[in-house]
């Protein structure tokens, strides 16, 4: 048997002997499956909810955010913030180490210190690597932006003040590694993690399956002193059919399935979007709102010919097709009411910030929707462009509810559905006029939602995708973002919601909900308004042994 192959069957021997998926409920071993697979188990590119659920079952950093969104000590202890917002200074913990990994000399993981932090924040911020994460320290000073004070005490220094700032140190990107490790695996070290977090790394075989151990060096313990993690691994599948998915989590194959897939919605969910009781033996249901907005946007750059003579160009126009769209009956017909019709701006229901005050501006009205058609000089859409909607293959059935709304006002509408690859780089190089999108908070701040409007975030660079400009909304933005006082920046963020409103660059469709169906045998799951998986405190009720 060749080298390779021999590999191959040791891994394959392994990974059932770890978590086979007829024994999952026997076993005290996590189970679930990733569709969509994972690129990179390094911090620096966890850009993708896929990556980040693996990545923070392995790292820590200094901080992390509680199910209720409040940020929380985690490596450090605790923090300062200047009167000035300029100077952050953390201060560690003493009793975190590193995994046990081949890169450190004896093979033990040393004590977390200072050091890495430097280590780490700069490493994320190095042109070379090219993270997409490297913004999150753009508010850092270039020059000592990032000094260890001694082995337990780091101080970041700001250019100006950026009251979420904390916000962004409880991302993926900001977690901690150790320098042996980035030097040892180099190029390799994307599937070869070594972090401090409650699991360390098995073993990965892409496309198949990646498991990961307990670590029984984990600094944290629960409420009665009992050292976390409680599981013994996870084993994370990477199956692409959602159907399989689906039924493997029915079967206890899974113990939980993340998301409604149009393809079984109706199977599991009532109308009302409560569990059908047929199912209650096995799973519930855990759902909490999601801080994400999926909306459509408008490529309105005026410095694209085509864009400028097109008749999107209009706010008008722009303002009709959103008075035309039902979003209520949306949510109801195609998500049972999983999800909630965006009544108001944006920035989602449930952030400090969200504005509420848009909703009678913004209301289903296709009378006012052809009135405005009308004033812009497509009476009952005569004279009017086909046009066309980019979308992917999850959801084209919204996309052909907003085809059926538009065409009532004789609005010729088409569908364009693309390959998720081919879809998100048509927008991102402003090849496409009308596009479905959605946008997952970073951290808990409304400015994260409207930095998609600000005119430095133009796309491709950027994530304003619309190429929206607008020099008062810019000053505004910028001036919230120095101001210190919550609810000061907090009317600020919700006047910003209104200029955008107002223009309407995007229609929000709707503010997303987290939506968990998890098997009964696990206790202590984690549903929070970011999404995140966290399975430190996670345990399985396992059957008793006769």
């Amino acid at each position: 048997m060749q080298p390779t192959a021999l590999r191959i069957a040791i891994l394959f021997l392994a990974l059932y002997a770890c978590a086979s998926p007829d024994d999952a409920s026997t076993t005290n071993v996590f189970h679930y499956n990733e569709s969509n697979g994972i690129t990179s188990l390094d911090p620096a590119f966890a850009r993708n909810l896929e990556n980040m659920w693996a990545v923070n079952q392995v790292y820590d950093g200094l901080l992390a955010l509680d199910d209720a969104m409040n940020i929380v000590p985690a490596v450090a202890e605790r923090f300062e913030v200047a009167d000035d917002g300029l100077r952050y200074r953390f201060f560690l913990r003493t009793d975190v180490h590193f995994h046990d990994s081949d890169c450190f000399q004896d093979g033990r993981g040393r004590k977390v210190t200072a050091s890495d932090v430097v280590f780490s924040f700069n490493r994320l911020r190095d042109p070379q690597l090219a993270s997409p994460g490297a913004w999150i320290f753009d508010v850092l000073r270039t020059d000592s932006g990032c000094v260890a004070l001694n082995d337990s005490t780091i101080e970041l220094r700001l250019n100006k003040p950026f009251p979420p700032f904390a916000g962004l140190l409880t991302t993926q990107y900001a977690n901690l590694v150790p320098h042996e490790a980035v030097e040892h695996y180099g190029d390799d070290f994307r599937a070869h993690p070594v972090g401090c977090g409650p699991f360390k790394f098995a073993f990965w075989m892409e496309d198949v399956a990646l498991v990961l151990h307990k670590n029984p060096s984990y600094f944290l313990v629960d409420e009665d002193g009992q050292s976390l993690p409680h599981l013994d691994a996870v084993k994370i599948s990477f199956v692409r059919d959602k159907t399989a998915e689906y039924l493997g989590l029915l079967q206890g194959n899974y113990h939980f399935m993340s998301g409604l897939h149009p393809a079984y919605k109706d199977e599991l969910l009532h109308a009302n979007g409560s569990l059908r009781s047929n199912y209650i033996d096995r799973i519930h249901l855990a759902t909490r709102p999601f801080i994400k907005t999926d909306y459509i946007g408008f490529l309105i750059d005026d410095s694209i010919p085509s864009v400028k003579a097109g008749p999107l160009s209009d706010v008008r126009v722009r303002k009709a097709l959103l008075l035309a769209t039902d979003r209520v009956k949306m949510v109801r017909y195609l998500r049972n009411n999983s999800v909630f019709p965006a009544l108001g701006g944006f920035v989602p229901s449930g952030l400090p910030g969200f504005n509420e005050s848009v909703h009678s501006s913004t209301q289903y009205n296709p009378t006012g929707a052809l009135e405005l058609l009308a004033e812009a000089g497509y009476p009952n859409g005569k004279g009017m462009p086909p046009i066309s909607i980019s979308t992917t293959s999850d959801y084209a059935d919204l996309c052909e509810f907003l085809q059926h709304e538009w065409e009532k006002l004789g609005v010729e509408t088409q569908v364009e559905v693309m390959a998720g690859p081919v879809h998100r780089e048509k927008v991102a190089k402003s090849q496409v006029a009308v596009f479905r999108k959605s946008w997952l908070a970073d951290y808990p701040d409304a400015e994260n939602f409207l930095l998609l409007f600000h005119s430095r975030n133009h796309s491709p660079g950027g994530p304003n995708y619309t190429h929206y400009r607008n020099a008062a909304f810019d000053a505004l933005y910028d001036k919230a973002n120095s101001t210190v006082n919550d609810s000061a920046r907090y009317a600020l963020y919700r006047e910003l919601d209104s200029m955008v409103m107002a223009d309407v660059p995007v229609i929000p469709l709707y503010y997303d909900r987290v939506t968990h169906f998890v098997r009964n045998e696990v206790v202590d799951f984690p549903t929070n308004p970011v999404n995140m998986l966290d399975l430190t405190r996670v345990r399985l009720e396992l059957p008793t042994q006769p």
